[in-house]
């Protein structure tokens, strides 16, 4: 029987996969914790909330023909055990499936790159500083593997990479951008730390909107 632990859905989003409705499912449970996270009570493996799977499912049963996909967001998607079965049992809903990842469990992202249409990847640092980032040994080596993964996959994808200024330096983004393009990536997208949500008050507060950080590279 699938199994995902669900920590929230947001029943319709137009911004969590460009240009379609979706439904998007927040995945409980990140082995990261990225002092700007913006969703930070899915960090831990059981959170308050939970959706009941099969909750999900009749939701979704509910959307076909108004929904153009579905989104498995978190928290970190790949953590879950069931992921592939659960994104099995939604495609063959005839949903079309969207992936928020960092790439912590390549292994798992090769399982379900082949039944994803398409993967919002979100690319932390250069990858000496990946550790610093995250909080986890090695993390920049599992991302890139992963990212390697994704851009050798034909699976559509828009990678980003959120900045706050005490976090990554321009030099840092320089590296960065030099990786991403050494592997093949395109169209990389810098976007600014959003505060909403995030639990660190220091990066909160010593947020400076006059850093110079465009919000592009």
């Amino acid at each position: 029987m699938t199994e995902i632990r669900i920590g929230g859905l947001a029943r319709l989003s137009s911004c969590d996969w460009p240009g379609q409705l979706v439904a998007t499912l927040f995945c409980q449970g990140c082995p990261w914790a990225c002092r700007y996270c913006h969703n930070p009570h899915l960090i831990p493996a059981k959170g308050e909330t939970q959706i009941a799977w099969q909750m999900v499912v009749d939701f979704l049963g509910a959307r076909r023909g108004l929904l153009d996909g579905v989104v498995f967001s978190g928290g970190e998607p790949t953590l879950q055990p069931n992921l592939e079965s659960g994104i099995k049992q939604v495609k063959a809903m005839g949903f079309g499936i969207g992936l928020h990842t960092g790439g912590p469990y390549p292994g798992r992202l090769a399982q379900v790159l082949p039944l994803v249409d398409w993967v919002g990847f979100d690319i932390k640092a250069p990858r000496k500083a990946y550790d610093r980032i995250t909080g986890a040994r090695r993390s920049g080596d599992k991302a890139m593997r992963s990212l390697r993964l994704l851009l050798d996959s034909a699976v559509a994808y828009d990678l980003r990479t959120t900045v706050h200024p005490d976090l990554l330096s321009r030099e840092e983004l320089l590296e960065l951008a030099a990786e991403v393009s050494e592997a093949g990536g395109k169209d990389h997208r810098i976007q600014k730390f959003r505060p909403d949500g995030c639990a660190d008050i220091d990066l909160v507060n010593s947020l400076n909107l006059t850093s110079g950080y465009s919000g592009q590279r």
